[in-house]
């Protein structure tokens, strides 16, 4: 269209000046929600001191809080309403339990604690974010028992390909110790000491490191896989894709739940690597072993945090012997 065609068609031209000026303001507000989120993750890191894991998950909210407000009024922090965030919840409360939609709004919380104190909005808004109000320890957490977790670990044994032999040592490193999904995610070749018999594991939550025995079934499902499953790749960390490009995996929670699948078994809750964590839990309660203790194996900074695990531990079982880890000071 040329000029004199813009000016007998002035609607077309105003039109094509609008959708310019949207487009720049989108940049401008894209441009300050990152500038916001890079401002906040070097607070949460270096003022508050926060473990990876839970920069990660509060990093995520704030992406997604700016992402939902550039949409509806352009990353304008300045004119925050307390309607905006009760939409903003309401949005984000399709389908999450209500345990879940109280952590989003603990985290958006904290962003809108962040946002006062860097004067991006005049008022405090945190205290107005509504989440549901829950009981102490009511979020019971789903376990498998031990026969379940034999017949898990028994199926994936027989699969002797290079993601079943990837796979049996990871359930047998979830089976065994109870590790969250990152913590076997980070696993690197140099931390496990073969000669000592130790497995050195930084801990995704605390940022604390460990030193664990290496029972003898993780450490012949660790070599069966390091020799016959694990494709050539100078990457450090132990598990890594089964198809090129042979890389770090990112997660576990589907090859997990597929094995549990493939076993038969149905959970009655959740079905990924955590339910072994609880598992873990449950049985070390069980066998009457002090909470500070299974705190140390499982990785726990308080020992408020095995209290959940109580109320499934309602059974007596046979004792299960494991060797209480040695605790490495952080340097």
């Amino acid at each position: 269209m040329d000029r004199h065609s813009q000016i007998r068609n002035p609607r077309a031209a105003e039109a094509r000046v609008e959708a310019l000026a949207t487009r720049i303001a989108t940049t401008a507000g894209e441009l300050l929600s990152r500038e916001v989120c890079e401002q906040y993750r070097t607070w949460l890191r270096e003022e508050r001191g926060l473990a990876t894991a839970s920069v990660d998950a509060l990093l995520w909210e704030a992406r997604n809080f700016c992402a939902w407000l550039i949409k509806h009024s352009n990353a304008n922090f300045a004119g925050l309403t307390v309607r905006d965030l009760d939409i903003y919840m309401n949005m984000r409360a399709r389908g999450l339990t209500r345990k879940s939609l109280k952590d989003v709004a603990e985290r958006l919380r904290s962003l809108l604690r962040h946002l006062h104190r860097t004067g991006r909005i005049a008022t405090d808004l945190s205290q107005h974010v509504i989440a549901p109000l829950l009981y102490a320890y009511e979020g019971i957490p789903s376990a498998l028992s031990s026969d379940q977790i034999s017949t898990v670990l028994e199926f994936a044994r027989k699969d002797r390909s290079p993601m079943g032999l990837r796979d049996h040592a990871i359930l047998q490193l979830l089976a065994v110790y109870g590790l969250r999904a990152g913590e076997i995610i980070r696993l690197r070749l140099e931390d496990v000491d073969w000669r000592g018999d130790v497995l050195h594991i930084r801990r995704s939550k605390t940022g604390d490191h460990s030193l664990l025995p290496l029972f003898e079934t993780v450490g012949e499902a660790l070599i069966d896989y390091l020799r016959h499953g694990r494709p050539e790749t100078d990457v450090r960390e132990i598990f890594v894709r089964t198809r090129a490009p042979y890389v770090p995996m990112v997660r576990i929670y589907s090859e997990v739940s597929r094995r549990i699948e493939a076993a038969g078994i149905t959970p009655s809750g959740k079905r990924g690597p955590h339910i072994f964590r609880h598992a873990r839990a449950v049985s070390l309660l069980r066998a009457s072993v002090p909470r500070k203790l299974i705190g140390d194996v499982l990785g726990h900074r308080s020992t408020e945090s095995t209290i959940p695990y109580l109320k499934l531990a309602t059974e007596d079982l046979r004792a299960i012997a494991l060797e209480i880890p040695g605790q490495e000071v952080r340097s």
